[in-house]
């Protein structure tokens, strides 16, 4: 074969293996961009929930361990766990207590509306001793000071308890509420003793921000709220 018509074929050829190159490292960028923008979505969405979360629930994974001290969104539960999620709730507006439903405290796992968060899990003995627990529940972030309005019911194995942060007047707690806030970071404490084996207690915490609450101003609009409860044994028999 002429040389010359070598030289081109080797040259179409290489041109080729250049185009090929070219396209393979182009498919191999997007993929590259494609991975980071997934990890960056998962990662904000992560770091949004962290921060400006709704609810968060947990017990000493230690406890859970060696106690079997564990949560479940349901009376039966297949596997030990230490942290459950309520959903949430984006641009929650205020509405009155009152206007809660009545069966709120009678369905399990999230079952949040428009404007409030509802949350019911169980706390399971699932260990062989008897413990004594203490459960706190805090807060962890808040912006625009929105906690000023928001109440928080808390329903333990049916009993309800509203909380609601003190007056900003310094007046004591609302007329709404039971009892309020413990502190500027903490909501209330709860504890149990004498739970045996098997035992189970239920709870339903449901927020909400109340409109007949002084505090309820345009001024706390975009606020937000990021609770936690947590559970841990103090004693073991």
């Amino acid at each position: 074969m002429d040389k010359k018509v070598i030289d081109v074929l080797e040259l179409r050829r290489t041109a080729k293996e250049v185009k090929r190159h070219v396209i393979l490292m182009r498919i191999l960028a997007l993929l590259v961009i494609i991975l980071v923008l997934i990890i960056a979505i998962a990662y904000a969405i992560s770091y949004f929930y962290d921060k400006f979360g709704s609810f968060t629930v947990k017990v000493s994974k230690y406890d859970m361990v060696h106690q079997g001290l564990t949560l479940s969104e349901t009376p039966d539960y297949d596997k030990a766990t230490a942290v459950l999620n309520a959903n949430i709730v984006y641009d929650m507006t205020n509405i009155s207590g009152n206007d809660l439903p009545d069966n709120i405290d009678k369905i399990n796992g999230s079952h949040n509306g428009p404007n409030y968060i509802a949350y019911t899990f169980y706390l399971i003995n699932s260990g062989d001793d008897t413990l004594t627990y203490t459960g706190e529940m805090s807060i962890e972030n808040v912006t625009k000071n929105v906690d000023e309005a928001i109440r928080v019911a808390v329903y333990k194995n049916g009993e309800k308890t509203v909380y609601g942060k003190t007056k900003s007047n310094g007046g004591g707690k609302e007329s709404d509420c039971d009892s309020e806030f413990l502190s500027s970071s903490l909501v209330m404490r709860t504890s149990t003793e004498g739970f045996e084996s098997n035992n189970k207690d239920k709870y339903t915490v449901v927020i909400w921000l109340e409109g007949n609450d002084p505090d309820c101003l345009d001024d706390i609009i975009g606020g937000t709220l990021k609770l936690s409860m947590n559970f841990k044994i103090t004693e073991s028999t």
